[in-house]
């Protein structure tokens, strides 16, 4: 999920006057009194913070990265190398806070349990997780989520109840540690007939014209330069990646944007090594929905260890706002509806896969042809967010089918879904008024946490006192 975050207390003792707008510097206070001293780059410059993250993933350890070998073709030629990470920082006397050119950037609050990170796209993330593994997530517009754990078989798993911009649903993960990385992968809640798998994993017998009318809505010409869907869909599997990406724009959408600053578009080469990333991911459900009757999912098979293992260059969309840096300390961000490839194998015990851009919205954002490190967790999410939005989009287009364009599926392909075990033992959802509520009180408490932070920062003694 997001950046490494860091609770240790490190105590300012002074700054340099003609450094003071360019430059962020911190002293660590040992026992025996003495002082060391780090500089920090310019704000274009940054360095990672180390931290447990809420998903319960183990840290990397200290100058360990990636190792990767040759893995398959990629679209790019990578230019940068860039890992997970925060701003540039400088944190004060007081417990928990971070500050970024006077702002708070990253704050832990250890009283309420919460990790709050403002990334480079100006979203604000808000984590709480309890040590029962239940954890509320809020990000901006009052879209989040509420996470509790259950057991079935005897194993821990996870159901989520999301709100997002008014849209209320749950979702199911399993819990599996990989690589010391505590990682929730998702799993379906439904499973379809062998029949419609088939249907949407082959090529229609005839391209199918169809008009999306995403014209109307002000996110589609906002991402006019980035975005442009087919018009002609010869297969379910191209169909698909573009309900899958239209979601993820519309999601990220914020009205009053500043307009998108020299995007790498998705271009229809792109588009279509999504396509068959879905392709993939519609036959590991397949798989997946053999077996569901029967026992456990099989987590090392429909988490990312299948994906960094199989030697293919997979394709991931960022499902949500992450901070990362380049090789040279270059400070860029992913955001929602960025596409990026794997481009190599993971080294044995690797915390984080090296990945290289292929599309991404300009301005602050990684440019194309940028590598990035991403850790595991935040790769899971990346996964999770491309698989729970395929389902949503096999439910269109279930509903849909014979409708504007679409061929007609086959009888057998039109039998009902059966629930999956795994889900259909879970507890019932809280109702959407609780979920609601619950993200917007701990967007209260984390707008107090900054406020009590901030003020703490402001009273605490100033460079020059001894």
């Amino acid at each position: 999920m997001n950046a490494h975050r860091n609770s240790n207390i490190v105590s300012c003792k002074s700054l340099a006057a003609s450094l003071a707008l360019l430059l962020l510097a911190c002293a660590a206070l040992c026992d025996d009194g003495t002082q060391t001293t780090a500089k920090a780059k310019a704000t274009s410059k940054v360095r990672a913070l180390t931290a447990k993250k809420t998903t319960g993933a183990a840290s990397a350890p200290k100058g360990s990265g990636p190792t990767t070998a040759p893995h398959g073709p990629t679209t790019i030629s990578p230019s940068h190398t860039a890992t997970t990470t925060s701003h540039t920082t400088i944190q004060t006397k007081k417990p928990g806070l971070v500050t970024e050119r006077g702002q708070t950037a990253t704050l832990h609050d250890p009283k309420r349990g919460m990790d709050i990170h403002h990334s480079l796209s100006g979203n604000r993330r808000v984590e709480v997780e309890r040590p029962d593994h239940s954890r509320i997530v809020t990000e901006r517009n009052g879209r989040g989520y509420v996470q509790k754990p259950y057991k079935y078989r005897g194993h821990e798993y996870a159901q989520r109840s999301y709100y997002y911009n008014g849209r209320y649903h749950q979702a199911y993960y399993g819990r599996y540690q990989y690589h010391g990385v505590w990682v929730n992968p998702y799993y379906p809640a439904y499973y379809y007939a062998p029949a419609y798998y088939s249907w949407v994993s082959y090529p229609w017998g005839a391209p199918a014209s169809y008009a999306w009318g995403w014209n109307v809505n002000p996110w589609f010409a906002y991402y006019g330069g980035f975005f442009t869907p087919f018009a002609v869909y010869p297969s379910a599997s191209l169909w698909l990646t573009d309900y899958i990406i239209a979601t993820s724009l519309a999601d990220a959408y914020q009205p009053q944007a500043a307009a998108l600053r020299n995007p790498a578009p998705l271009t229809p080469e792109i588009e279509r090594l999504i396509a068959d990333e879905v392709h993939q991911q519609l036959t590991l459900e397949f798989h997946e929905s053999q077996t569901a009757a029967n026992g456990e999912p099989d987590a090392g098979s429909s988490s990312i260890q299948r994906m960094l293992t199989d030697g293919k260059p997979h394709v991931f969309i960022a499902g949500h706002d992450l901070d990362v840096v380049d090789a040279a300390g270059t400070a860029c961000a992913l955001t929602e509806g960025d596409v990026i490839q794997l481009t190599g194998q993971t080294a044995p015990g690797a915390q984080a896969a090296t990945l290289a851009v292929l599309a991404s919205k300009g301005g602050n954002e990684c440019g194309k042809g940028d590598t990035v490190s991403v850790g595991l967790a935040d790769l899971q999410e990346m996964q999770n967010h491309l698989r729970e939005t395929i389902d949503r989009g096999l439910q269109e287009l279930r509903t849909k089918q014979g409708q504007g364009g679409l061929p007609v599926a086959p009888a057998a392909a039109k039998a009902p879904p059966v629930e999956s075990p795994m889900a259909e033992i879970a507890p019932p959802p809280p109702p959407e008024s609780e979920v609601a509520a619950q993200i917007a009180q701990q967007s209260q408490e984390a707008d107090q946490a900054e406020k009590a932070a901030s003020s703490n920062a402001a009273a605490a003694p100033g460079p020059n006192a001894p």
